[in-house]
């Protein structure tokens, strides 16, 4: 992928009709530190991952030159997996170690020698339990082999307008804020549980802090509920 990279022009495309497809739903999304993403070198974005609905906020926040890492399965959700796969996300088999370090170290070489941002879902899996699962070391380990600064953002909780039983939702507002970026330059292979911990506990205390109850949220409750996936 070079700077007029086809994928990432064909990502811009889809990220449009995304965001305005989320109108539609009455979705609105509040990004508090956008600015934060738009560094002109290469770093990793993580970010908490709640349901499908996470990625017409990521569409909203989305910076240039930006990839994604998910794992293999969701290739195969019909629709999202197609638009995931023609939106240049790299796919990592969770289930073969040796694929996916591969795949890391390839993302690595490849987010230095062209200036690219990476998006990461650091929980692994869709979590809607009102908190934040323990984190995964595969970001963190690709953000210290590269020593690029790691960039947490964080989404408010989905709770209050979405029913993850019934994959049915109602308008509402979703909060979504970016915090500084946390430097690697200088850590080691050894300092990924301290850069993860410290990561972790930022994204946490950020998701309570901006995560309200329904009745907060300005949610509108509505006869026909709109199916999310």
């Amino acid at each position: 992928m070079g700077p007029c990279s086809p994928t990432l022009s064909l990502f811009s495309i889809i990220s449009w009709f995304v965001r305005t497809f989320k109108y539609i739903f009455g979705l609105r999304f509040e990004i508090k530190g956008r600015q934060k993403l738009e560094v002109d070198h290469p770093c990793v974005i993580i970010s908490n991952h709640q349901s499908i609905l996470d990625m017409m906020g990521l569409m909203e926040a989305l910076p240039q030159r930006c990839v994604q890492i998910a794992k293999r399965e969701l290739l195969f959700t019909g629709p999202v997996g197609l638009i995931m796969y023609l939106g240049g996300v790299f796919f990592i088999n969770r289930q073969r170690s040796r694929t996916a370090v591969t795949v890391m170290a390839e993302v690595g070489q490849r987010m230095l020698r062209e200036n690219l941002k990476v998006w990461i879902y650091p929980e692994g899996t869709r979590n809607d339990n009102g908190d934040l699962l323990p984190f995964k070391k595969g970001a963190f380990y690709l953000a210290i082999e590269a020593q690029v600064p790691v960039i947490p953002v964080v989404y408010s909780s989905f709770s209050s307008f979405y029913d993850h039983r019934t994959k049915l939702f109602t308008s509402g507002t979703i909060k979504v804020e970016v915090l500084d970026a946390i430097p690697t330059s200088g850590l080691t292979v050894a300092d990924v549980p301290k850069l993860m911990d410290t990561c972790h506990q930022a994204m946490r205390t950020t998701f309570l802090r901006i995560s309200k109850r329904p009745q907060e949220n300005g949610a509108t409750a509505r006869p026909a509920s709109q199916p999310a996936q």
